[in-house]
């Protein structure tokens, strides 16, 4: 099996570490997510690090990773280093190795420094944290400024976003950082990103609405309107898949 590792250079003396991460994440038995890949904590060298493992993808998405395009551990790390130079918050990556079996990607696996947090957006929109409104205030600052700086995060959802409370304010960090874009974003388009929230409240996405369109010299009404909709259209497409598996 062959392989191809690529290292921050602050880093350089986790080589070996990466060389044997399919063994030191099998004896990690700290999980902290598990699903379509998988992450889990380790330490490395006295640090703290989160690997992610991404699913061994099928033969034709082997043959894409290793010769048409970037595979997700790949573009996890340089996405990282685009958003750091951009100083938009992201655990800092260590690097990644790609594991490829007769002449295919395999296995892939992205490190990065752990990025202690004290809630994710998920539980602003739940109503499970105080100061909810102050917030999502600042989400919409956050958010305009990283459409600001043409970073387009395409899975901008509940779960991507870590909230750390600072002694003024809060403190947003991204991850799930793979599947990400980096282009001119409108007002219109950045409206848009919030198309994955889902929010028992739908006040809490006029706040939202409201203050990116403040930020932004936008239309209050219209901004609102475009919140509202993409809202509407993700309970649509809930409620299909709800009822296609029965639940409906």
């Amino acid at each position: 099996m062959s392989y191809k590792l690529q290292l921050n250079p602050k880093y350089e003396n986790f080589k070996e570490a990466l060389l044997n991460i399919q063994t030191i994440f099998k004896s990690s038995d700290e999980s902290i997510h598990k699903a379509r890949n998988e992450l889990k904590i380790v330490e490395l060298h006295g640090i703290k690090c989160v690997v992610k493992s991404f699913k061994v993808p099928h033969i034709v998405n082997r043959f894409a990773y290793t010769h048409l395009r970037e595979g997700k551990a790949k573009k996890s790390y340089t996405n990282a280093l685009k958003l750091q130079a951009l100083h938009v918050n992201t655990p800092e990556p260590i690097g990644i190795i790609e594991l490829f079996s007769s002449g295919l990607l395999s296995e892939s696996y992205f490190i990065s420094v752990y990025e202690p947090y004290d809630f994710t957006i998920r539980e602003v929109f739940h109503h499970k944290v105080e100061n909810t409104e102050q917030i999502l205030k600042e989400f919409a600052h956050f958010s305009y400024d990283i459409h600001q700086k043409g970073v387009w995060h395409v899975d901008y959802s509940l779960g991507n976003i870590l909230i750390t409370k600072c002694l003024e304010g809060y403190k947003f960090s991204l991850v799930d950082i793979n599947r990400m874009q980096f282009k001119t974003i409108s007002t219109e388009q950045g409206l848009k990103n919030f198309n994955k929230f889902w929010a028992k409240d739908k006040n809490d996405l006029v706040i939202i609405a409201k203050e990116y369109a403040r930020l932004a010299s936008f239309d209050e009404k219209k901004a609102i309107h475009i919140v509202l909709d993409e809202a509407k259209k993700l309970e649509n497409i809930v409620n299909i898949k709800r009822k296609l598996k029965g639940k409906g």
